[in-house]
C-alpha cells in the first residue's frame, strides 16, 4: 500500500509564499508521474502541476510563473513552491502519484491566503 503524507500547508498573507513536501513510503522512481491537486470549497478539484519520472513539468495557467514543481529521489519527496501567493490559491492541496496499475493520493492539506 503506497502512502502520499503531504505537508507544509498553512496560512500565509497574499504575495506570501509556502513550500509543500509530499513524502512518499515508497521509492518515487516507480511512480510515471506525480502531481499536485487542490480542491477550494464548492469547487472541483483541479491539477496545479505534475512532474514526471523524466522531470517533465506540466502547470495550470492559473499558477505559471508562480508555482515549482520538483522532485528529491533521494529524498522519495515531491514539492510545489508556491510563490505570489493569491486569495484565490486557497484551498486543500493534495499529492498524486500514478504508476502502472493505480493512482494513489495523499490526504491534503490546507493552504490559506488571506490579510
Amino acid at each position: 500500500q503506497v502512502q502520499l503524507v503531504e505537508s507544509g500547508g498553512g496560512l500565509v498573507q497574499p504575495g506570501g509564499s509556502l513550500r509543500l513536501s509530499c513524502a512518499a513510503s515508497r521509492s518515487i522512481f516507480s511512480f510515471r508521474s506525480m502531481g499536485w491537486y487542490r480542491q477550494a470549497p464548492g469547487k472541483q478539484r483541479e491539477l496545479v502541476a505534475t512532474i514526471t519520472s523524466a522531470t517533465s513539468t506540466n502547470y495550470a495557467d492559473s499558477v505559471k510563473g508562480r508555482f515549482t514543481i520538483s522532485r528529491d529521489n533521494a529524498k522519495n519527496t515531491v514539492y510545489l513552491q508556491m510563490n505570489s501567493l493569491k486569495p484565490e490559491d486557497t484551498a486543500v492541496y493534495y499529492c498524486k502519484a500514478n504508476d502502472l496499475w493505480a493512482e494513489y493520493w495523499g490526504q491534503g492539506t490546507q493552504v490559506t491566503v488571506s490579510s
